[in-house]
């Protein structure tokens, strides 16, 4: 069982990475964590985002995961793109502050896995 669990740039998505490390031993799976930036935004646009993403590298690594950042004009595409590639089974996010938005997120991103990858979305 292949678990992806997708952060952001914030210290806080570290729950999810915590959590999906959990689903990860319950199944006895593999977990990968991504990170996905709009093309036209910085990796870094400031100091407390690059701490940011490096204390996320450092939690995945302690719970044996790889962080992949990637760039992409397309961000819910370069998600299911990459959990389509790792044979992923689950797909872990966080609840979005925008309910709409959210909701929209997940159907799109539903509609574009080819396989039938579950997603939880964690609050």
């Amino acid at each position: 069982m292949n678990i992806l669990v997708c952060v952001t740039q914030q210290k806080t998505c570290e729950r999810l990475i915590n959590k999906a490390h959990e689903l990860a031993r319950e199944y006895g799976g593999n977990l990968f964590v991504i990170n996905v930036v709009r093309s036209d935004m910085s990796f870094l646009d400031s100091s407390r985002e690059s701490e940011a993403l490096e204390y996320l590298f450092g939690i995945s690594k302690k719970v044996g995961a790889n962080l992949a950042v990637l760039k992409s004009d397309d961000v819910v595409k370069t998600i299911a793109d990459y959990a389509d590639e790792n044979d992923i089974d689950f797909i872990v996010i966080g609840r979005s502050p925008d309910k709409t938005a959210g909701e929209r997120f997940v159907k799109r991103l539903k509609s574009l896995l080819k396989n039938d990858a579950e997603i939880r979305i964690l609050s």
